[in-house]
């Protein structure tokens, strides 16, 4: 028998009312923020309706990703918080850090006892990934983001009565660094750099030169380590979105010229081939090369 589930989203708060029986999936309906903590309230909008939770550096630390729409979530735990149902969940497209929970508020989500198809990812062409990274440019540094447009839901179901000039900034308008790959291609990259630092195949780069690697790169290797990844434009450019804290918008998505971008990372980073799980905190950096088609 079909269960009915029926969900509505008002201002300030979300009811999913299910009968029958409990719920196991969850879709997203729309870009949907995946936080490390259940209290949405407090990092969106906060007491007064108008806050972001945020860092010295503008970031919000609570913000894992921005799962695309379609993604499927497996529905682990469901608590009432403040105005909202939370569910706890895990999804096959983002892998938690150890000791990590992930949460989502039930609004963003349809709901369903039977296991829905998973979202068709598919590898736009090399030429699509490399322009989508060029207009990318410009867009502010958010941590977790990858969404250069945010979450505009976010204005009319968390916040209350939120200036223009702030808009883009309380509804995760940005990119962070692996976060810019993500975006580029559509989400078929891993999301996070702890795993780009192992995805596709290794450019043996240990014990050469600058000018040795940065003839050796190719359009959209990586030059990654666990915490930041600058990806390869093209065979002059490098692009990536870092976070400069304190400075005007806290950072963002840069193209900076390819060989001294190289020397830059080679000035505190060692090129190694494999990395190794000791290297976290070593020093290193790998390439990466993933995209091997036309």
């Amino acid at each position: 028998m079909k269960v009915l589930i029926f969900i509505a989203g008002i201002l300030f708060g979300c009811v999913c009312h299910v009968s029958a029986e409990t719920v196991e999936y969850g879709v997203a309906l729309t870009a949907t923020p995946v936080l490390n903590t259940s209290d949405f309230q407090a990092v969106f909008g906060g007491a007064n309706g108008k806050e972001l939770k945020a860092d010295r550096c503008g970031q919000v630390r609570e913000l894992e990703y921005i799962a695309l729409p379609g993604t499927v979530f497996r529905l682990l735990k469901k608590q009432r918080y403040g105005a909202d149902d939370i569910y706890q969940v895990e999804t096959d497209e983002y892998a938690a850090p150890a000791n990590v929970r992930l949460y989502v508020a039930c609004r963003f989500l349809r709901l369903g006892l039977v296991a829905p198809v998973s979202r068709r990812v598919s590898l736009p062409p090399r030429e699509r990934v490399v322009a989508t990274l060029r207009a990318s440019g410009g867009n502010p540094y958010v941590w977790g983001g990858n969404v250069p447009d945010g979450v505009p839901e976010l204005e009319s179901w968390f916040y209350r009565g939120i200036g223009e000039n702030d808009r883009k900034r309380l509804t995760l308008s940005g990119l962070d660094c692996s976060g810019l790959l993500y975006h580029a291609t559509g989400g078929w990259t891993p999301r996070n750099t702890s795993q780009l630092i192992t995805f596709g195949q290794g450019v043996p780069i240990a014990g050469k030169s600058v000018a040795e690697i940065a003839s050796l790169l190719q359009p959209l290797d990586l030059i990654v380590w666990n915490g930041h990844v600058v990806i390869v434009l093209d065979r002059q450019t490098a692009i990536e979105s870092r976070l400069q804290c304190g400075r005007p918008g806290n950072g963002g998505v840069v193209m900076t010229e390819l060989a001294a971008r190289v020397a830059a990372v080679m000035r505190t980073r060692r090129p190694v081939n494999i990395w190794q799980g000791s290297e976290k905190t070593q020093d290193a950096f790998v390439v990466r090369r993933w995209y091997v088609g036309d």
